[in-house]
């Protein structure tokens, strides 16, 4: 068992090696050098996050007590204290009471200002006589430290349940959190390979035999996609994710197959199967926790895990798993103690991927089925930009669009009869999408200005060339000559197995605490925990920076703590201010008990949008979106104060739609001209007008699924199918477009 030194401290980070030979550049190895440094940061001790408490002189009237303490004052007063502080005896007992050297100085500063007060008659009259015996010679200063204790304990309450507080805090055995799946004994399978060696299609197959089962994905997009083809094969199968549930049928009626987000799974829920994807995420940082609770949590006959092995190239476990093969003997080491094995099956990739002998160097040398991996947006739009200004009309996927924009982009890249056979993306392509590449083209080696680890460049890499398409070999190179050698020697590093996975605190956990320490804010909170708990080798904390972060913004609102949590539990990004202003504002507005009303949220947003005509309105579009998803995501959990699900999510679609007709539109305005560009996108109106008017009337008469299975005649049709995008807000663009072209 080890102590957590701190908040911030990162145990999952795993670093790249540095490498020796000559093509790799010598800035890189001291960068890996400083990211090895840099991933365990020096993080706060819990003195210096706990906050003393002001203690309240209360006047006390004391017969003869004049008498009692003499000539006492405070010049006596404090040669007294300064003696009882200096006494080794009195710092030993200190120590002995969680007290250590800086956390003695606090409380003794303290202590000091209680004992000189103005008007001595406010200090406890035990304290005050015994402070006069000892400045008489009659008693020894040492005498003073229970005196001292109590009042430490008061300035300081954590130190009076310190014992308690580490037990709550106890994160060493994570095994026992989950009382069904330990119930239970489970079969567990790991089907191991790398990407596009179909893994997670024999992990699926089993999902869709079985009589109860559980997907669960990490990202909403997979579980969405899992979602539609099983009631595609006829098995009915409901959604849950963060945001969003979806039933085959209706609420009354749920599906014995479920399709989540990993963080979404039930560990009292009882199943036949459940599939858990991307194994190899526990070592995560940030989300790891959610698979190490579905690993140990999830209460199914069968686990099935599927993991990348980028060694020897694997993927998946029955439960099943799929995932890397750096993640087995970790899987196997976490079952050990509760007595469950690990019956591994590995895969073989379908189609060769080669690493290429050139780099691209020239726009001029992009080729049909190429995707241009970038690592930020801002090289996302630039490489878009180069691209159009060679007559090349590329999709666009970043994180931070909309699902449904992603997956239209997605679609027209792999169109073989759309223009955009081009794809520029962030790595955000590494898990999710099912995309037909054939030469995946990383724009740099470093993310976030450290070099790319091999199992990242590996898991991007292995998007190159997909099995059964015109793109079966794939290839994997880079933009910049000065690059490939850097991408080869990183790809041809062995990745190190993972040595230990991500937990994180429950809610539970975090109130029995706070139980202890009434008066802390949950910021507080937070740090107190995760400075005091422990946990065992093969763990460590997930960062609750986000969370933290989410805390101090709203840490003046008066909320309950199980909605403190939740509200602090929630995905959304605070390094936008716009976002985190809203998010505030509906913290203040729940904590007044008024409904966070459709109309109140559209207030604030600048209903209806405005298309957006250049980079930084179109971020607007983006933040607006992701508003919207927290309003949904709030709404989830607070169903009550948050009553205009439906409404909202009707407006999420339609900036979706319109952040897709955006994307699309902008290439006629760059590779056409303005003016061109206008008449173009006049003519998408117009269409989209019509679209939107017969989409109306097929839902208001309930038009059967067959009838609206219809060949889409025009992108617009494709992207506007599942949205209604009134008819104000086209004749509005209309006219702002009209404007422009005169």
């Amino acid at each position: 068992m080890r102590r957590v030194p701190g908040i911030f401290r990162t145990f999952g980070v795993f670093t790249q090696k540095c490498f020796s030979g000559s093509s790799v550049n010598p800035r890189f190895q001291s960068m890996n050098s400083r990211r090895k440094r840099n991933s365990v940061r020096k993080a706060s001790a819990i003195e210096d996050i706990v906050e003393p408490r002001k203690i309240q002189h209360v006047t006390q009237a004391t017969a003869g007590m004049e008498e009692w303490i003499g000539s006492l004052d405070s010049t006596s007063i404090n040669m007294s204290l300064d003696e009882f502080m200096r006494r080794p005896m009195v710092r030993q007992l200190a120590k002995e009471n969680g007290i250590n050297d800086k956390l003695f100085m606090r409380a003794f500063k303290s202590f000091r200002e209680y004992c000189t007060p103005k008007d001595l008659s406010s200090v406890d009259a035990a304290l005050l006589i015994l402070l006069s015996d000892i400045s008489k010679g009659d008693k020894d200063c040492e005498m003073l430290y229970p005196f001292f204790l109590d009042h430490s304990k008061q300035v300081f309450p954590h130190l009076e349940a310190m014992d308690d507080l580490r037990i709550i805090s106890d994160l060493t055995r994570p095994h026992n959190w989950y009382p069904e799946a330990r119930s239970i004994t489970r079969k567990i399978f790991f089907h191991a390979g790398p990407t596009n060696s179909g893994k997670t299609y024999h992990a699926l197959k089993r999902f869709g035999e079985a009589k109860s089962a559980v997907f669960c994905g990490p990202l909403k997009l997979l579980a969405a996609e899992v979602f539609n083809r099983t009631n595609e094969l006829g098995i009915p199968c409901d959604l849950v994710t963060g945001e969003e549930r979806r039933f085959a049928k209706d609420n009354h009626h749920p599906s014995q197959h479920l399709s989540s987000t990993v963080e979404m799974l039930s560990t009292q829920m009882r199943v036949e199967v459940v599939v858990i994807d991307e194994i190899q995420m526990l070592r995560d940082e940030q989300r790891g926790w959610a698979w190490t609770r579905a690993l140990l949590g999830a209460a199914a006959d069968e686990v099935s895990i599927n993991v990348v092995f980028h060694n020897r190239r694997f993927i998946q476990l029955q439960i099943h798993l799929c995932g890397e093969p750096a993640a087995i003997d970790i899987v196997k080491k976490l079952l050990e103690p509760i007595g469950e094995t690990v019956e591994v099956r590995y895969y073989e990739r379908k189609s060769p991927l080669a690493i290429g002998d050139k780099a691209i160097e020239s726009y001029s040398n992009i080729e049909p089925g190429d995707c241009i991996v970038c690592f930020s947006k801002r090289a996302v739009f630039f490489n878009s930009k180069k691209l159009e200004e060679n007559g090349i009309k590329p999709a666009v996927i970043y994180g931070d669009l909309p699902p449904g924009t992603k997956l239209a982009q997605a679609a027209k890249f792999n169109d073989p009869d759309d223009e955009c056979n081009v794809l520029v993306a962030t790595d955000a392509i590494g898990m999710g999408l099912n995309l037909n590449i054939k030469r995946v083209i990383f724009n740099s080696c470093t993310r976030q200005t450290e070099l790319l680890p091999t199992y990242a460049a590996l898991q991007i890499a292995g998007r190159a060339g997909r099995f059964g398409t015109a793109y079966a070999n794939g290839v994997a190179t880079t933009m910049r000559k000065e690059d490939l050698g850097t991408l080869k020697a990183i790809l041809s590093e062995k990745v190190d197995p993972i040595m230990n996975v991500g937990i994180a605190p429950t809610y539970d956990q975090i109130e029995t605490f706070s139980f202890h320490l009434p008066q802390a804010s949950f910021v507080r909170l937070l740090d107190l925990f995760v400075s005091v708990c422990s946990v065992s080798d093969h763990f460590f904390i997930c960062t609750v920076y986000d969370m933290r972060e989410l805390a101090v913004l709203i840490d003046q609102v008066p909320l309950p703590l199980k909605v403190r949590y939740t509200f602090c539990t929630s995905p959304l990004n605070t390094d936008d201010k716009r976002t985190a202003a809203v998010f505030v504002k509906m913290a203040r507005r729940f904590s007044t008990g008024q409904a966070l009303t459709y109309d109140w949220l559209i207030d604030m947003l600048e209903w209806p949008p405005k298309p957006a005509t250049n980079l930084n309105e179109l971020a607007l579009l983006e933040q607006n979106y992701e508003i919207l998803d927290q309003y949904m995501w709030l709404s989830m959990r607070f169903p009550d104060m948050l009553p205009d699900e439906p409404r909202v999510r009707e407006a999420s679609k339609l900036l979706d739609k319109m952040i897709q007709v955006i994307l699309y539109s902008k290439f006629f305005f760059v590779v056409f001209g303005f003016q061109e560009g206008v008449e173009s996108f006049m003519s998408l109106i117009s269409v989209a007008q019509s679209e939107s008017k017969e989409l109306r009337a097929s839902q208001s008469e309930k038009v059967s699924k067959s009838s609206e299975k219809t060949k889409k005649s025009s992108i617009l049709e494709a992207l506007l199918k599942r949205a209604d995008i009134s008819e104000e807000d086209l004749e509005q663009l209309r006219d702002e477009l009209n404007k422009k072209k005169t």
